[in-house]
């Protein structure tokens, strides 16, 4: 498509997601027990036409359920000797993400916001989306930097455009500058990471000046470079924010990316910070002195005859 095409980022589209996760061993797997996140979310913003989940070796035990949160929590167990455990789901999703609406957004600044979503949230949710959380410490550093950007008396709409495009202009994206373990005083020192560090610094901002935010992991429709086909398996999981606003709806933000989410990002789930929603992790048993871990993610959109973009 050109490049001075008008496209609608917001009007309803069809994705398929396949996302594959391969662990190798040198040696036997005698046995293991994994979970992870194997369906996506159905939201207001994206509903699941189909999702099938493939386990290599075959599992001995499979189960579902729905975690606290919401989300789609599988266990899986395998207790046959294996040297390389491919675990994979395919997704096919129909997302129609709305706008923001800026103005109405504005209708309040970000304390009488904070005012309005204390008083009509229930008393749960608050809480466990505005306390700080394993990953998201709300120390002095984060509370400097938020108020720097969410001052009480600036529009609410105005304050989360600045929030996200303040942290996607202070911050490199850099792959291996950070890892799982980073906390946010540590990232505000680095000043480059990756999506899942911006992020919990969204999160940790708008938790500071006390809207609830919570961390979301799924997918973002990516485009080859200009005369290049698009590969399988080239694209990767994404993490981005969501915050709680006054009536009651969750407005999503992609500090990576410097917009509002819309209908190009798919939800597989959410959670306080990133080990509520990590896509799969386990135990195993085995004498292997070395492993690698592979993944392939690849987000195709689904055309009106069925083919894929």
């Amino acid at each position: 498509m050109a490049a001075d095409t008008p496209v609608d980022h917001y009007a309803p589209r069809r994705y398929r997601v396949r996302h594959s996760t391969i662990y190798t061993y040198d040696d036997d797997v005698e046995a293991c027990y994994e979970r992870g996140f194997l369906r996506p979310l159905e939201t207001w913003s994206q509903q699941v036409v189909a999702n099938e989940v493939t386990v290599s070796p075959e599992a001995d035990v499979i189960t579902h359920h729905v975690d606290h949160f919401g989300n789609h929590s599988y266990y899986v167990e395998i207790r046959s000797p294996h040297r390389e455990l491919v675990v994979g789901k395919t997704a096919f999703v129909d997302v129609a993400w709305p706008r923001p609406v800026l103005d109405s957004l504005n209708d309040v600044t970000v304390a009488q916001a904070a005012a309005l979503v204390e008083q009509e949230a229930d008393p749960l949710e608050y809480a466990e989306f505005l306390l700080p959380s394993d990953l998201v410490e709300l120390g002095p550093e984060v509370l400097a930097y938020a108020r720097s950007i969410l001052p009480p008396e600036r529009p609410l709409g105005d304050a989360l455009v600045g929030l996200y495009s303040t942290i996607y202009r202070d911050f490199k994206y850099e792959l291996g500058a950070t890892s799982v373990r980073t906390m946010l005083p540590e990232l505000l020192q680095l000043r480059r990471g990756v999506c899942q560090d911006f992020a919990h610094l969204a999160v940790g901002c708008l938790r500071s000046v006390g809207l609830p935010a919570r961390y979301v992991s799924g997918y973002v429709e990516t485009s080859p470079p200009p005369g290049q086909p698009k590969l399988e398996g080239s694209d990767a999981s994404h993490a981005w924010t969501s915050v709680l606003v006054p009536g009651g709806e969750w407005i999503d933000l992609d500090p990576t990316n410097d917009h509002f989410a819309d209908s190009r990002y798919i939800v597989t789930a959410w959670g306080r910070d990133f080990r509520d929603v990590s896509p799969l992790k386990g135990v195993v048993y085995t004498e292997a002195k070395k492993s690698t871990l592979e993944v392939k993610v690849d987000v195709f959109r689904v055309n009106a005859d069925g083919s894929l973009s």
